[in-house]
């Protein structure tokens, strides 16, 4: 499996791939579409074996450093490069407090409700 997915990566040299058909081994069902490949397929297969390096040195650049034997700069420039590729889920600012949350914080501050009681009025 993994000679089928270098060789994918050297046939399209970067191109961008879009998957249309998707089969379930263990059950034979299909699924047609148009799937866009994850972000850690995308990457080449040089880069998806220094990433798979990264996650089995616990990530410890000490021990990329080894491994690869390369320096501490070279494997956080290419962990910058690689991970440039990627876009994070955002974090949305928390709607402003109301007066209501302002209520159940006093309340709570007076003693008067539990901290579950307080949780749970304000993820109403």
């Amino acid at each position: 499996m993994a000679k089928d997915w270098q060789e994918l990566t050297r046939l399209t040299q970067g191109a961008t791939i879009t998957v249309e058909r998707v089969k379930l081994a263990s059950s034979g069902i299909a699924i047609e579409g148009s799937f866009e490949l994850p972000a850690l397929a995308r990457l080449s297969a040089e880069d998806q074996v220094f990433v798979m390096a990264f996650v089995k040195c616990h990530g410890s650049i000490k021990d990329m450093e080894k491994f690869f034997g390369i320096s501490y700069p070279t494997v956080k420039n290419r962990l910058q490069r690689i991970g440039a590729n990627f876009s994070f889920v955002e974090n949305f600012p928390t709607p402003p407090a109301t007066n209501e949350d302002d209520n159940v914080l006093a309340e709570l501050e007076k003693g008067g409700i539990s901290v579950d009681e307080a949780l749970r009025r304000l993820q109403r």
